[in-house]
């Protein structure tokens, strides 16, 4: 597939006046914005949603600048759509420095990002002294562009209890009212905002009443401090239990849920899909790339630096985590899925979120990057749509080699 086509939207009005490609002789139909065709030399491609189409030619840089590429994806049922790709933010503040972060983020809003996702915990790996920090960093941004053209979500850490106790108010976090309510004001405080596009449940208490975590959080959605509110390393059962639990007290729903999906670890398109799909559920896949085990980067030997080069030798959670992602079915399974990338011309990086962007019940998959460089290598998936024949091949390493990545974590809660 041509680098050149991708989702763009652009009407005849938006393209007056602009300079395209020389090499490209393109005619826009329209009939009153319900079908919008592209006749350009060799490809003709069509889409019945407004204001949306194939583009099979490139924009100069003067109109790349005015017009912000991406496709959208609606946020379940909400009123909010995103791009289908998120910028994940969990090392801003470690691996990444303050003047580095704003420069992965300024690439990724130039390049028509409006999606950010952060979490008070952060930055990874979490620690009391720098609780809160990546917030903070975000929110330094945030007020260098307008606030309504940047969607910001957060995370409120989950319960000191089952998964791991957390280094956050003393080892004692809960997702109560009172936690909630104080949660919410310091991360308005840290991100310099007076709202929060999406506000999400780190991990879920499920030894606790569904409602009573919902009620706050719809509190906050009537308050006007949040729009949208969702979950994150959420069980399928804890799902359908929360959008009970809603139902039935006339409750706002979890709208999206942030969990692990990737091609080391492609356990939500069974059970979760469903759910996904049955629900209107928008599923925000977080570690497209494995925690960059996809990059293709360890295959030979842990690179210096790497998130779990440095994992190994932090404590025992940090050496179980790297070693979930780390071992000999992934390296092999990594190993097959470089060739197709190599086969196809782009980089593995590329192959893997363009593959986890291609599911119907994904509304953006979320991208991390420790460089702007990094950054360019997962945007070259915008656009990009990998064939039937592809996707066998890919389907081919899944059966030979099923869940290389040992165990997604779940199972603990």
């Amino acid at each position: 597939m041509s680098k050149n086509v991708g989702w763009t939207y652009l009407s005849d009005r938006v393209l007056a006046g602009k300079n395209v490609h020389r090499t490209a002789k393109a005619t826009i139909d329209t009939a009153f914005q319900k079908r919008l065709t592209v006749r350009a030399t060799g490809a003709v491609r069509s889409v019945d949603t407004p204001l949306r189409f194939h583009c099979p030619f490139r924009i100069n840089d003067a109109a790349a600048q005015e017009i912000r590429f991406m496709n959208r994806r609606r946020l379940g049922n909400s009123l909010l759509t995103v791009t289908d790709i998120c910028m994940g933010t969990m090392t801003f503040g470690t691996q990444c420095d303050e003047k580095l972060s704003f420069e992965i983020m300024d690439r990724a809003y130039d390049a028509g990002i409006d999606f950010y996702d952060a979490a008070e915990m952060y930055p990874v790996p979490p620690t009391s002294a720098l609780f809160g920090l990546t917030e903070e960093i975000v929110g330094r941004w945030l007020k260098t562009k307008p606030r309504e053209s940047v969607i910001v979500a957060t995370k409120i850490t989950g319960p000191a209890h089952g998964w791991f106790v957390p280094p956050v108010r003393h080892g004692h976090s809960a997702l109560d009212r009172l936690q909630i309510m104080r949660a919410i004001e310091a991360s308005l405080r840290r991100l310099q905002t007076d709202y929060i596009d999406l506000y999400q449940t780190h991990w879920p208490d499920h030894g606790a009443r569904y409602q009573d975590v919902l009620e706050p959080l719809t509190e906050l959605v009537k308050q006007g401090k949040v729009r949208v509110i969702g979950s994150s390393n959420e069980t399928c059962w804890g799902l359908m239990k929360s959008l009970a639990a809603a139902e039935k007290h006339s409750l706002c729903r979890y709208d999206t849920v942030q969990n692990n999906f990737s091609l080391i670890n492609r356990r939500c398109e069974s059970e979760l899909a469903q759910v996904c799909r049955r629900e209107n559920i928008g599923l925000l896949p977080f570690s497209p790339l494995g925690g960059g085990v996809l990059t293709g980067k360890y295959i030979n030997g842990d690179p210096p630096g790497a998130r779990f080069t440095e994992y190994r030798k932090l404590g025992e959670r940090q050496q179980k985590l790297a070693d979930r992602f780390l071992n000999d079915r992934v390296s092999e399974t990594v190993c097959r899925l470089k060739v197709i990338a190599d086969d196809l011309g782009i980089t593995l990086t590329a192959m893997c979120v363009a593959w986890s962007k291609q599911h119907d019940f994904v509304a953006s998959t979320i991208i991390g990057a420790t460089s702007v460089a990094h950054l360019d290598e997962s945007l070259a998936a915008d656009g990009l749509v990998l064939d039937k024949e592809t996707l066998r091949r890919i389907d081919e390493i899944d059966v030979a080699i099923p869940n290389p990545m040992k165990e997604d974590g779940l199972r603990r809660l």
